[in-house]
């Protein structure tokens, strides 16, 4: 088994969504920690590996096999039937950047908010169509995939690449993103 380490960096603002809300003022919060610091939740991470491996293996005609199932697990109408044995940490920031900004304060600093509304065939705003988002300024994540089989190893590694945005809106130009890795024989760190 190996170990990726991957490093997603942002070239734009971007927003992976909580689910809240911050009532009237803010429509859509982003993932934070205990330290209300921003972080990509594994299983997104995961989702976005396993989509960019299946698109490189449907342009190389190559099917699902035993190695696929093995590290991603099975689904049979999205509901898990088989859990996959890798496991894929939060990417998030590095820990000495991570310990500055929670010490001195300023996690407020990685956020700012961002409006957009709709308009109509007039080119007028829609009544009640403000809407407020919560992003992340630009910045560098770092995660780890732990018990990646070595024979999707390297097959890993190039899917990373493939990934060029993350979250919400990524249409209207969030998320951009490049994300790099390598992987590691576990037998090395042992």
């Amino acid at each position: 088994m190996n170990t990726i380490k991957y490093e997603i960096t942002f070239h734009t603002d971007w927003h992976c969504g909580s689910g809240l809300a911050a009532g009237a003022d803010v429509d859509a919060l982003v993932v934070k920690d205990k330290n209300e610091m921003p972080f990509i939740p594994g299983k997104t991470i995961k989702g976005l590996i396993r989509e960019a491996v299946e698109e490189i293996r449907g342009f190389q005609e190559k099917q699902d096999d035993k190695a696929f199932v093995e590290a991603f697990g099975f689904f049979d109408n999205k509901e898990q039937k088989e859990k996959g044995c890798m496991f894929f940490t939060n990417a998030i920031l590095e820990p000495k950047e991570y310990d500055a900004i929670v010490t001195n304060d300023a996690a407020r600093f990685m956020y700012r908010e961002i409006a957009s509304t709709a308009i109509d065939n007039d080119g007028v705003a829609k009544d009640h169509s403000l809407r407020k988002m919560e992003v992340v300024v630009p910045c560098i994540l770092h995660g780890e995939i732990l018990n990646v089989p070595e024979e999707m190893a390297d097959e890993i590694v190039c899917s990373l690449g493939f990934i060029k945005r993350m979250g919400q809106n990524r249409n209207r130009g969030l998320g951009r993103c490049t994300i790099t890795g390598r992987k590691e024989d576990d037998n090395e760190n042992a």
